[in-house]
């Protein structure tokens, strides 16, 4: 099996996801990185590159797409992972040079860019793969495939919720370097908490089930006194069939680490999954008693699609990261450009945009119903 060469936008010294995105991608042996633009400062660049035993060094992307493209040995997919003002320039240079593309979320800092990008990797025929990390547990798979065999009935309630806490003061204003671009507008976008994370809690109970609002109405809170985003978000969902849905966002949460969690009602039965306890799913049955499911010991080809290690033995945040690069080197050495079944792609990303925009426009017309079309 041949390994995709690998290149890295971003990711330097002092980044929090570049080292996230390097382990996943050599966890399953199926990348070799041979190339990145770690900064756009050269000395940073260099040392950044010098300090993973990167082979080829870059401070501008622009040239690292063009050189790359015309060399043999050249990257053939591309991960992005600067802030997200930066995601549809990049994209964009790598998609023209004709590489594939892996790219943190959310897509781009508008609907606009978004489905620009999507047009251009149809265009050029390149896998764009979003990280949507947690469709990558095992359990969750499993949960899809319940939903999908009619384990629930037809569903009538789906509430997802991401709480943290560690935005609940000022920290911008302390130079804490995350915080710092995830609050800034020109960089993050306008969307905060809302952008950051409530994208991929939108994205899981999207996955899970396989429905997507047809409305929503929805309110944006800005807690931190100066803060520039927003830091709070709730969302009430209509969907086509008629069921009900509600999403709860916030980065103010006192008590709360990173509690994603997800519970899809049905006719026949629930379904409950929280992050932080990602190696069990619990099911209930109207009328029966709850089952606590464990990762390992389901033998759902779902499931088994994702698991690595026997029953007893925990997964988490990496092998689900893992799992999307996985998906996108398989997509990638069949040919499959526009996705399959398991990853999560640039029209998952446009609906992530889609989502926000709707949001905004809602909560700026004072909790409006906004269709999702």
């Amino acid at each position: 099996m041949n390994r995709v060469r690998l290149g890295m936008v971003g990711g330097g010294e002092g980044a929090f996801i570049g080292a996230v995105h390097r382990i996943a991608a050599r966890l399953d042996d199926r990348y070799e990185l041979v190339a990145g633009a770690l900064s756009s400062d050269a000395r940073r660049a260099a040392s950044s590159a010098a300090a993973i035993g990167l082979a080829r060094s870059y401070d501008d992307y622009r040239e690292m797409a063009r050189i790359e493209a015309g060399r043999s040995d050249g990257v053939e997919a591309v991960a992005i992972v600067t802030p997200n003002h930066l995601h549809a320039p990049i994209a964009t240079a790598f998609l023209e040079a004709g590489i594939h593309v892996i790219c943190d979320k959310p897509l781009a800092v508008s609907l606009a860019e978004g489905e620009a990008l999507a047009k251009l990797a149809r265009e050029k025929d390149r896998v764009f793969a979003v990280t949507y990390t947690y469709t990558g547990y095992p359990l969750v798979r499993h949960a899809r495939g319940m939903v999908r065999r009619g384990l629930l009935g037809d569903i009538r309630v789906v509430q997802v919720e991401y709480a943290q806490d560690w935005l609940s003061l000022p920290v911008e204003a302390q130079s804490n370097r995350q915080a710092v671009w995830r609050t800034d507008p020109a960089l993050a976008g306008p969307a905060g908490c809302l952008g950051d994370i409530g994208t991929h809690a939108y994205q899981l109970a999207e996955y899970v089930t396989g429905m997507r609002p047809a409305a929503l109405s929805a309110d944006v809170t800005t807690f931190v006194p100066n803060r520039r985003v927003d830091d709070h978000v709730q969302a009430m969902f209509r969907y086509a069939g008629g069921a009900r849905g509600m999403l709860w966002a916030s980065q103010v949460a006192a008590g709360e680490e990173n509690a994603l969690r997800l519970r899809v009602y049905g006719t026949k039965a629930g379904i409950a999954f929280d992050q932080q306890r990602p190696n069990e799913l619990w099911f209930t049955p109207i009328g029966g008693a709850s089952e606590r499911i464990t990762r390992g010991r389901v033998q759902s080809p779902e499931a088994l699609h994702a698991t690595r290690v026997p029953a007893g033995h925990p997964e988490g945040y990496l092998e689900a990261f893992a799992q999307v690069y996985t998906d996108a080197a398989a997509c990638i050495a069949s040919g499959t450009t526009q996705g399959d079944d398991w990853l999560t792609t640039v029209e998952d990303g446009v609906a992530g945009l889609r989502f926000v925009e709707a949001v905004l426009r809602s909560s700026g017309g004072d909790g409006e119903w906004v269709a999702l079309a």
